[in-house]
C-alpha cells in the first residue's frame, strides 16, 4: 500500500468526508481531533459514523479516523465509529508520546472488534524523543511528523526553510526506517503555496519519507507527483535489476550500469524505486 498523500478532512463536514476519496489521495483521514471544535465533536462523531457505516461508501483508498488523544474522549470516538460495521482501515493516534499512548488508544478500537493498524503522530518534544519506541510498537504501521504542534510545544519560530525542526524531521524518518514502517512528513499549511509544497515534498522524499500530510484537496496531486518516482528513475532501476540478474546468472559479482559500478545498496535502492512505482498504481 502506498501512502504518498494523507489527506485530513474535518469530521463535522459530512459532504467533505464523502468527497475526500475522490481527490486521488492514497489515505483519507476523517478527523475528530484538531479540525473539530470541542462543542462540535458529538456531531462530528455522528457524521463520521454515518459515512463509515454507509454500505455505499466503498472508496479505493485507505480510510482512517483520527481519534482524540485523551482516553475519555477517544473512548467516545471509538464507540461512535464502531456502532455500525464501518469501512475503517486504520486509526490515527495524535500527540503520541510513548508506545503506551498508542496501545491505549488502539485498544479502544480493538476491544470493539476492530483491530486496525495505527498511524502515530509524533508532534511534541516527548513524542519526537520517543519516536523509536512509538514506531516499534506492535499496532503502528506508520509514524507522522507533526511540525506545527511541535513548534508550539518547544516555542520554535516556524520558517519556510524549516531548520528549526530539521533534527526532529530527520529523527522521525530514522525511527520509521529502523522499525520498518511508513514515514509521513508534516503539513504545508499555506494551501496556495504550490512551489513551496513541491519543494518541501521533494525534500521529504530525499530524506526518506514515504508521503506527506495534506489539508486541502489541491495539495494531493502535487504530493502524489513528488512521491512518485520519475520515469528516468524507473528506467534506471529496471536496468540495474536486469544487469544484476544477468550478473548473478553468469556468476559475476560486479555489475556495471551506465558507467556506474553497482553494489548491494544501489540494487536495494533500485528495488525500492520499483516498489514505490508499483505501489502508486503504475
Amino acid at each position: 500500500m502506498s501512502r504518498r498523500s494523507v489527506l485530513f478532512s474535518p469530521g463535522d463536514r459530512p459532504a467533505l468526508l464523502r468527497k475526500a476519496p475522490r481527490t486521488g489521495a492514497d489515505t483519507v483521514v476523517f478527523d475528530l481531533e484538531d479540525a473539530v471544535a470541542p462543542e462540535a465533536k458529538p456531531a462530528a462523531r455522528e457524521s463520521v459514523a454515518g459515512v463509515l457505516g454507509d454500505p455505499a461508501f466503498d472508496p479505493d483508498c485507505e480510510v482512517c479516523v483520527r481519534l482524540n488523544p485523551d482516553p475519555e474522549t477517544a473512548k467516545l470516538d471509538a464507540e461512535a465509529v464502531t456502532v455500525v460495521d464501518p469501512r475503517l482501515d486504520s486509526i490515527a493516534v495524535p500527540k503520541a508520546e510513548s508506545a503506551g499512548d498508542v496501545r491505549a488508544i488502539h485498544e479502544l478500537i480493538a476491544d470493539r472488534g476492530y483491530d486496525r493498524p495505527v498511524i502515530a503522530l509524533c508532534e511534541s518534544a516527548a513524542g519526537i524523543l520517543d519516536a523509536e519506541e512509538i514506531a516499534a510498537a506492535d499496532p503502528v504501521d506508520a509514524v507522522a511528523f507533526g511540525a506545527e504542534d511541535l513548534a508550539a510545544d518547544i516555542g520554535a519560530t516556524r520558517t519556510e526553510a524549516g531548520m528549526e525542526l530539521s533534527y526532529a524531521r530527520q529523527h522521525v524518518v530514522l525511527a520509521a526506517g529502523a522499525a520498518g514502517v511508513d514515514a509521513i512528513d508534516a503539513l504545508v499549511t499555506d494551501v496556495g503555496a504550490d512551489e513551496r509544497l513541491t519543494a518541501d515534498a521533494e525534500s521529504a522524499r530525499r530524506l526518506g519519507y514515504d508521503g506527506k500530510m495534506a489539508i486541502h484537496p489541491d495539495q494531493v496531486e502535487i504530493i502524489n507527483e513528488a512521491f512518485s518516482p520519475p520515469p528516468e528513475d524507473v528506467e534506471w532501476a529496471e536496468r540495474v535489476l536486469e544487469a544484476a540478474e544477468a550478473a548473478e546468472r553468469a556468476g559475476r559479482g560486479v555489475v556495471r550500469v551506465d558507467d556506474e559500478m553497482i553494489d548491494a545498496p544501489l540494487i536495494a535502492r533500485a528495488e525500492a524505486i520499483l516498489e514505490r512505482h508499483e505501489a502508486a498504481g503504475n
